[in-house]
């Protein structure tokens, strides 16, 4: 069952509680990405840490990701320094050798192997150009629980992406996302205009998603969708209708639906024939309780035969995320020094504050709240 509120600039609406400035853990029970599908190989292992546990990552001969802790059973070397032998991991300090399911098979200098010799494995799948791990009680790993984020390899989609180190807690990027008036102020050169502090919003959530949608009228596009306008219909020139929907899947995946089209062309209504549509993909990966891996790409349904439409616009997107950049870093430094402070919270917090709610819900569940 959802449930669904409206909020206008001038009526307040109902919300979820109060909020403090403090720093939220992170669910274990659930999926992460912990790296792109290229960064993988069978060449050589990677080295990821994910909430606050270090990995190492490889490929089997026939593809197949593995995923194990980062640390030798016989004295903590890094397993991410050895080698890929086969189908095998090779610690780099003594060569001990451990399968995909983190068992020892090889001990140098003796042919009995020690039974307890093994190192945790994790279950590990490939979706959606992304490795996902799941930290948690591995019986509870179900691969239809990964967040939908089918527009990465969709042939009705096209795109790109990258991935941001972001020296903030995982959440402060949620709640970044999850409330975009902040364009207006920090990227007023790009994709920012004041008509996004006076749109009213619904906001609509379940015990796992938040939804928070934000519809423009007849407004002048900010420059990044007036380029993009142009490489669909060029020449374009006039007013646009302009929508967000923010759709939110615990954790820490927040998938937007944004575009303009021509104003009064039904946009509104679903008809979006003469606009462009773009999504940011955005899942944010803990590393540890003040530091993030954040991946995202931005896709689209238009030019998709284009690279040099799908450069511009990772290149662009990449300028506009590196000015988020700044702000949470700085923002994750002001909770650090003042640990006691409370948010206030106001109309527009609303969907990152039941994104909140839902987060603090899986830890309680887990003994962790």
């Amino acid at each position: 069952m959802s449930v669904t509120e409206h909020t206008s600039v001038a009526q307040p609406a109902g919300n979820p509680g109060p909020a403090t400035a403090k720093i939220l853990s992170f669910p274990l029970n659930t999926w992460y990405v912990a790296a792109w599908d290229h960064e993988v190989t069978n060449k050589a292992p990677l080295s990821r840490r994910v909430c606050d546990k270090p990995l190492a990552l490889w490929r089997t001969t026939d593809g197949r990701v593995v995923v194990l802790a980062d640390a030798c059973w016989h004295r903590l070397a890094p397993l991410s320094h050895g080698a890929v032998v086969g189908d095998e991991i090779q610690c780099p300090y003594h060569g001990m050798r451990y399968d995909a399911a983190g068992r020892c098979t090889h001990m140098p200098a003796q042919r009995t192997i020690n039974p307890s010799a093994a190192v945790p494995s994790y279950p590990a799948v490939e979706r959606y150009r992304f490795i996902w791990v799941w930290l948690g009680d591995p019986d509870l790993a179900d691969p239809d629980t990964i967040p939908d984020m089918h527009q990465m390899t969709s042939p009705e989609w096209a795109g790109d992406g990258e991935t941001i180190h972001a020296d903030c807690n995982y959440q402060l990027v949620v709640d970044n996302l999850m409330d975009l008036t902040h364009e207006e102020f920090v990227h007023s050169s790009s994709i920012g205009q004041e008509e996004l502090s006076e749109a009213g919003f619904d906001t609509t959530h379940t015990d796992t998603t938040v939804t928070v949608t934000r519809h423009m009228s007849d407004i002048d596009p900010p420059p990044f969708w007036l380029k993009n306008m142009n490489d669909k219909f060029p020449g374009f020139s006039g007013k646009v209708d302009r929508w967000q929907i923010i759709h939110f899947q615990a954790p820490s995946t927040v998938c937007i639906d944004v575009g303009v089209a021509k104003a009064g062309t039904g946009a509104a209504e679903g008809d979006r024939s003469e606009g462009v549509n773009g999504y940011i993909m955005n899942t944010m990966t803990p590393e540890t309780d003040r530091t993030s891996h954040y991946f995202w790409a931005f896709v689209r349904n238009y030019r998709l035969e284009s690279q040099t439409i799908t450069t511009q616009l990772r290149n662009g997107v990449h300028g506009v995320f590196g000015e988020d950049e700044v702000m949470l870093k700085a923002q994750q430094e002001a909770i650090d020094a003042n640990p006691e402070h409370e948010f206030y919270s106001l109309n527009i917090d609303m969907g990152g504050m039941w994104a909140r709610r839902i987060i603090e819900r899986m830890l309680a569940a887990e003994g962790r709240g």
